[in-house]
Parts: structure tokens; C-alpha cells; sequence
């Protein structure tokens, strides 16, 4: 094992891989190799499990547990991991969808509205990051979409600043969304090529963190 993670530095690592194999197994490739860098110990001693509600589980045994979080579309696994406190991720391929419609039927009117004024060719992947970052704080809340989630307000993606925004409103959470263009080809040699600049991949934490750092599987 190549990667490991840099002491006292709160970081989010992002495990980036394709679902050869079938989803479960390439999850639990990618959360065992999420433990192992974390937790500074061989993959060999990673457990991984679900807890009552079905939420990923690492851990070595002895009662030392890593925050986790999983997201699937289209051939792709992402794992986020992060030692200091809650994460969440969630991951969608770039397609054509009408998405000032879906905006005004389930987004707040004030990012429907945003989301309205952008360049037709833009409407699509905006609307993708809006969803993905609400879905990946609604992991970090333990609750997904459920409660109203899809209405919960997000900050503009896009605009300068810092790679993880506060949600307007306050509350400690933050999301953003890490640019995947030059992360280069998920697993070449398998059944077709997935290029990262494809996704749409969005990033919460509970609370500040120090960066995040994406690794290709």
C-alpha cells in the first residue's frame, strides 16, 4: 500500500474506482483500502460491515471506527473517508436532463431560479451539483434526502473560495465539489473507459477540514 495519510492534518481521502466485479465487492475493495491508509494498518485487518440502518462500517476491532461514506453511478465506486469527524459523498455521471424542470419541482425557488439564469449547456451539470451536494450532506446527517432534503439550501457551486463552504444558514456543515479533470482514466483496462472529468462528485464534512485528496483506484 502506496498511499498513506499525513499526520495532524485533517484531510478527506476520495477513493475514486470502477464497479468491476459487481458493486458491493469493488466498495468493499476500495473501503478496505480507505482503512488501511487511515488507520495505518494492512488491508488484511480491515473489517467492513453495515450497521443496523445499512451505513458502511470500518473498523479493525478494536473499537477504532473510521467515518465513511459510498456512492455508485455508472460503473463508478466512490469511497470518502476522513479520520476527524463526519463525511459524505455522493458521485453522478454527466447527461443530459431537464433541469430547470426538476429544479423548479424539487429545488428551494431561489436555486431554481439561479439555476434558471445559467447558460443553457451549463443548466444540466449545475443541477448535478446541487443534487450531489445534497445528497452527500444529507449522509453526513445520517437521514439522505429524507426530511426535506432536497430542499435544503447549498452554497452556489462554482463561485471563488474555498474548496468546502459553509451551508448558508450555518450549523458546522460544509460541502464542495473537488475537480476531477486531471484525475485521469478509472481502470483503463476494464469494461470501457470511465474518464473522471465525466462526474459530478460532491464532498461533506461535519465540521472545518484541512483538504481533500483524491486517489484513483
Amino acid at each position: 500500500m502506496s498511499q498513506s495519510a499525513v499526520p495532524g492534518r485533517d484531510t478527506v481521502y476520495v477513493f475514486l474506482g470502477r464497479t468491476a466485479g459487481g458493486r458491493p465487492a469493488a466498495a468493499r475493495r476500495l473501503l478496505r483500502r480507505a482503512g488501511g491508509t487511515l488507520l495505518g494498518r494492512a488491508e488484511a485487518e480491515i473489517r467492513v460491515g453495515r450497521d443496523v440502518a445499512g451505513r458502511p462500517i470500518v473498523d479493525t476491532g478494536d473499537a477504532v471506527e473510521l467515518p465513511v461514506s459510498v456512492s455508485h453511478a455508472g460503473g463508478v465506486v466512490v469511497v470518502a473517508a476522513r479520520l476527524a469527524g463526519g463525511v459524505g459523498v455522493d458521485v453522478e455521471r454527466r447527461r443530459d436532463l431537464p433541469a430547470v424542470a426538476l429544479a423548479r419541482r424539487w429545488y428551494a425557488p431561489q436555486e431554481a431560479a439561479w439555476l434558471g439564469e445559467r447558460p443553457a449547456d451549463q443548466r444540466a451539470e449545475a443541477f448535478l451539483s446541487l443534487w450531489t451536494a445534497k445528497e452527500a450532506v444529507g449522509k453526513v446527517l445520517g437521514r439522505g434526502l429524507r426530511d426535506g432534503g432536497l430542499r435544503r439550501p447549498m452554497p452556489v457551486p462554482g463561485e471563488p473560495g474555498e474548496l468546502l463552504r459553509p451551508l448558508p444558514g450555518g450549523g458546522g456543515l460544509r460541502v464542495g465539489h473537488p475537480r476531477l479533470a486531471g484525475a485521469g482514466p478509472l481502470d483503463p483496462a476494464g469494461d470501457g473507459l470511465v474518464l473522471a472529468g465525466e462526474l459530478v462528485l460532491a464532498v461533506a464534512v461535519d465540521g472545518p477540514a484541512d483538504g481533500v485528496e483524491l486517489v484513483v483506484d
